[in-house]
């Protein structure tokens, strides 16, 4: 007897629908598993018939064929437990199979036949009711996120024996309730005012922070770069709604939600500089989206710079520029989003010391160049703002009068950011980094005194085109900083100070 059930499969950060054929004839019992089953899914045969016996229902001591449709495109993943169950239950007269086409299917089966969380289940619910079927049923684990999905049922399970009685019209599943707010912010209760002077680094990142901006943080050892970074999210405007959907698309696919529902707060990613390739940007044998695009909508912060690997770099390129990451394989194309602000820290040699005032240098200058080499140009291009972080005097590190506090300071983004969200209403870009060359060309006009001082430094400094680009970004950031529509002289020499590493 043929039955047929419904599942789902992730295709980056989206799902697609899969179509579970079971087929159950006479012959002797064999369990095969066809349309690209990936290691995962050909172990599901083990799985299945354990969950089965354990609860209670009869085997089919058949020959079994699972097809799992497309066929054409690779299956990964325990998901398809859950679905497979089902569907040999139902080709065994097991119950009526007729609702299955109104439901998609999802969860990896223990052999006592419990329900495990599976990865990307709100990405599942998406995909469900894009397709217009009535719900989802999935591990009670996985309720709160896909629960965020409105206008289709989701409906929660504990244990094989529930989804039967549910499909069997014996039973009710209880409906999912979105989670609470997940926050992947690290420091929290912390301020910008905790940190005592270093005000034209504070001055960059609000810059940076009200428009979306790359920031590269060079000083000695213990200026306070990684306090700086680790207060950027304080003063970060609060997620959109679409934001957060989006960013807790891509925790919930790397299986990070752990119940929660969406994410809320700003993401702020910190890994080690030993990473991996695939860790940083994402891929491996079975892909995955890397540090980069848990990052997105948040910041990346890169401590010590020049001690991650040169090729690991080079791969940011890249996903700087489009916003997105591409992992091509040979059968397939997965992208992944990772609008993410880059904050960078690095020391000015491999000591750490030069320039400093008091302290002297001990490296070569032949040290020092194959140092700052690591970093290429095309990289340091995409960062809009090189900021010199130097050492805080004893007078500053004592005083009692601390800074502004990060809620003042964010007030101000916010306004920024309203005024870049109106001006590109429509268009998909949120701030001012994700201009266009057309956009910039149409929303960053300057006036006969301003492009001339542009035009020196650019001539003077022997600036690309994209470094042109991004000091009228930052420009234009700073003039909306002031809620003025027009820049000026001073915001463009503002901008250009934040290119030392160009000079």
């Amino acid at each position: 007897m043929l039955a047929r059930a419904l599942s789902g499969a992730l295709l980056g950060v989206d799902a697609y629908l899969v179509g579970v054929e079971v087929d159950t004839v006479r012959g002797l019992p064999q369990f095969a598993t066809v349309g690209l089953p990936e290691g995962a899914v050909k172990e599901a045969k083990v799985r299945v018939k354990s969950a089965v016996l354990n609860s209670g229902f009869e085997f089919p001591t058949r020959k079994i064929t699972v097809n799992l449709a497309p066929a054409g495109v690779k299956k990964e993943g325990a998901a398809f437990d859950l679905p497979i169950a089902m569907g040999i239950l139902a080709a065994n007269n097991g119950f009526e199979p007729g609702p299955f086409g109104d439901y998609m299917m999802a969860g990896e089966l223990s052999l006592s036949g419990e329900l495990k969380p599976v990865r990307g289940a709100l990405s599942l619910a998406a995909a469900a009711r894009e397709a217009g079927l009535k719900g989802v049923v999935l591990p009670d684990e996985n309720g709160a996120e896909a629960a965020v999905v409105s206008g289709i049922e989701v409906r929660i399970a504990r244990d094989l024996v529930e989804v039967v009685q549910f499909f069997s019209g014996d039973a009710d599943l209880e409906l999912a309730k979105p989670g609470g707010e997940k926050t992947f912010v690290t420091g929290q209760g912390v301020d910008l005012a905790d940190v005592k002077g270093q005000e034209s680094a504070k001055r960059a990142l609000e810059v940076a922070a009200a428009g979306g901006h790359n920031i590269l943080m060079v000083g000695p050892p213990g200026s306070g770069k990684t306090m700086l970074a680790k207060r950027l999210p304080t003063i970060l405007p609060a997620m959109s709604f679409e934001e957060s959907l989006e960013t807790t698309k891509v925790y919930s696919v790397a299986g990070l939600l752990n119940g929660a529902g969406l994410v809320q707060a700003r993401p702020f990613r910190s890994p080690h500089h030993t990473i991996s390739n695939a860790g940083l940007v994402g891929g491996g044998s079975i892909p995955r989206p890397g540090e980069i695009s848990l990052a997105h909508n948040g910041v990346l912060f890169l401590d010590e710079l020049p001690e991650f690997k040169k090729s690991v770099l080079e791969l940011l390129r890249q996903p700087l520029e489009d916003g997105i990451v591409t992992i091509a394989r040979a059968q397939i194309t997965i992208t992944y989003p990772a609008k993410s602000m880059l904050v960078a820290a690095m020391n000015p040699c491999p000591c750490g010391f030069l320039g400093h005032p008091l302290r002297g240098c001990t490296c070569t200058p032949n040290q020092i160049q194959l140092y700052r080499s690591r970093l290429s140009g095309p990289l340091l291009d995409r960062i809009d703002l090189h900021v010199d972080v130097p050492a805080v005097p004893y007078a500053e590190l004592s005083a009692e009068r601390s800074g502004e506090p990060s809620k003042v300071i964010r007030d101000r983004v916010e306004v920024a950011r309203a005024v870049q969200e109106q001006r590109f209403k429509g268009t998909g870009v949120h701030s001012n980094s994700g201009m266009s060359a057309r956009m910039v060309r149409e929303y960053c006009k300057l006036g006969p005194g301003t492009s001339d001082l542009l035009e020196a430094v650019v001539d003077k400094l022997g600036m690309s085109g994209r470094a042109y680009d991004r000091i009228l970004k930052v420009a234009r950031t700073i003039a909306d900083l002031e809620e003025r529509e027009e820049i000026l002289a001073r915001d463009v020499a503002e901008a250009v100070q934040y290119r030392s590493l160009d000079r």
